[in-house]
């Protein structure tokens, strides 16, 4: 697993991030989407925005949002002055669906990461590294941020029986940003929309197509916001 000690120098590939803003907010129970929900006086997703707007990296992002919300966050992009925004696009029915509609709007980005917009504490160094990882790794399609397990994990049947307890020491909490090759993410998708396969994840559908998907190490504090009890982390 990389740990973020990537020594940093120039580069000039197309960087696009896409920002998944498009929840409904139901385990919320807000009435509203939880994107909007405000944090230090701006919507959630505002605050994530913001980090990646001020990253040298980032040549450009792209929002998913609900139908219906897309000129609410262009006026509040606006608003919060977000620099970098190429556009605001409709989502889809699924998660992959919206993402599947942000990849057509990002041609000639040979690098695309997928953040999701309630995950407040992205920090400038995942940006940073998974950028470095691949610009200087040509044998690796993709980056993962993500933590290392705490809990014991248990494998159960459809009985609800234990049938095996895998190692610990193999196995990560998948966050985001999932940063990947541009050709490489948008042939994943193609694939699964082709096959009509639902993935859990980007980085599960780049591994379908047998991509090459390292790690690099995470924050226990890049929490995704979705329930009530996740406020307590705000």
């Amino acid at each position: 697993m990389y740990r973020g000690d990537i020594e940093i120098k120039g580069g000039n590939m197309k960087y696009t991030f896409i920002v998944a803003a498009a929840g409904v907010g139901k385990r919320m129970g807000l009435g509203y989407p939880k994107q909007f929900l405000e944090y230090e006086g701006r919507p959630i997703f505002i605050k994530t925005l913001e980090k990646i707007d001020q990253n040298p990296r980032v040549t450009d992002i792209i929002v998913v949002t609900n139908e219906g919300y897309t000129e609410k966050v262009e006026k509040l992009c606006e608003k919060y002055k977000i620099k970098k925004l190429k556009c605001v696009v409709q989502g889809g029915r699924e998660r992959q669906d919206s993402i599947y509609n942000a990849l057509c709007k990002s041609e000639g980005s040979e690098i695309i990461a997928v953040q999701d917009g309630v995950r407040p504490f992205i920090e400038d160094s995942f940006i940073e590294d998974s950028y470095r990882i691949l610009e200087k790794n040509p044998q690796v399609d993709g980056v993962v941020i993500g933590v290392p397990v705490k809990d014991t994990i248990k494998i159960i049947d459809n009985d609800g029986f234990i049938t095996s307890t895998p190692d610990r020491s193999l196995l990560i909490a998948a966050q985001t940003p999932q940063v990947f090759r541009g050709d490489i993410l948008k042939k994943a998708y193609e694939d699964a929309r082709k096959s009509n396969y639902l993935g859990t994840d980007d980085s599960s559908l780049v591994e379908r197509i047998n991509g090459k998907v390292m790690v690099l190490e995470g924050s226990y504090r890049n929490i995704k916001i979705t329930t009530q009890e996740d406020l307590k982390y705000l």
